[in-house]
C-alpha cells in the first residue's frame, strides 16, 4: 500500500526526468484500514499520468474484460490508436453492463460486504499460516493476496509450490513467478471460499510436517 508520500516522490521523478506514469489502480477499492492514496490525488501531475483500471476485481466482472483508464489529452490519440489496432473493440453489452450495473448506490454497498467478507477470509489465512512452522506472513492492507515467507522450510519455493500442488492438492504461486527476490515466498489468494481456506490450511500444515 502506497502513501501519498510515496506516490509524491514519484511524481517528483517524472516531472525531473520528463517521465509519463503509468498507475495501475485496479485492487483501489479493496482495502481494509483507510483508503489507499491514488496518482489522482497528487496535484499537477494529470498531464503526464495514465491512470488504468478495470472491473475484474471490485465488481468481480472478470469474463467481461473490460476496463477503463485517464489519459492525457495529449496522449489519447496514440493510446486509441494502439487500442484499435491490438483489441479492436470493446463489445457493447460488456459497456452497457459496466455503465449500467456498476456505478450504482446498490453496487457500491455489495462492494462494501464484499470487502469485508475478503477481510474475515484474509485473517483467517494469515492467523492459520502464522501458526504453522516455518512459515511467517504479514497481514496485507488492500487486494486479495498473501506474501508469506516460506525460506523456513528450507526448500525453494518452486519445489515447495510443485509439492503442495502435487501431494497436498494446494494451489499457490512460487514467489519467483514475480521476480528473483521472490525466492523464499509464495503467492496464495483469498478470493475463495473461507471453507476452502480452511481445508487449504490443513492440507498446508500436513505436508508442511512431511518435510
Amino acid at each position: 500500500m502506497l502513501t501519498l508520500q510515496d506516490l509524491e516522490g514519484v511524481a517528483e521523478l517524472a516531472h525531473k526526468y520528463d517521465l509519463l506514469i503509468l498507475s495501475d489502480e485496479i485492487y483501489g477499492k479493496i482495502y481494509y484500514q483507510d483508503r489507499p492514496a491514488s496518482m489522482l490525488d497528487v496535484p499537477g501531475i494529470l498531464d503526464r499520468l495514465m491512470l488504468v483500471n478495470g472491473f475484474s476485481k471490485a465488481w468481480a466482472m472478470t469474463g467481461w474484460r473490460l476496463g477503463f483508464g485517464v489519459i492525457p489529452r495529449d496522449i489519447f490519440p496514440a493510446v486509441d490508436l494502439f487500442l484499435n489496432t491490438s483489441v479492436s473493440a470493446t463489445a457493447t453489452f460488456t459497456q452497457r453492463a459496466a455503465s449500467d450495473g456498476a456505478f450504482t448506490m446498490e453496487t457500491d454497498k455489495a462492494i462494501e460486504k464484499m470487502v469485508q467478507e475478503f477481510k474475515r477470509r484474509r485473517d483467517v489465512f494469515v492467523d492459520g499460516l502464522n501458526g504453522i512452522s516455518g512459515i511467517r506472513c504479514l497481514r496485507p492492507l488492500g487486494a486479495f493476496y498473501l506474501f508469506p515467507n516460506i525460506s523456513g522450510l528450507g526448500q525453494p519455493s518452486m519445489e515447495i509450490a510443485e509439492r503442495l500442488l502435487n501431494e497436498a492438492g494446494v494451489a499457490v504461486l512460487p514467489g519467483t513467478a514475480f521476480g528473483r527476490n521472490g525466492e523464499g515466498f509464495l503467492r496464495c489468494s483469498f478470493a475463495n471460499s473461507l471453507s476452502n481456506i480452511e481445508t487449504a490450511l490443513e492440507r498446508i500444515r500436513r505436508f508442511v510436517t512431511t518435510l
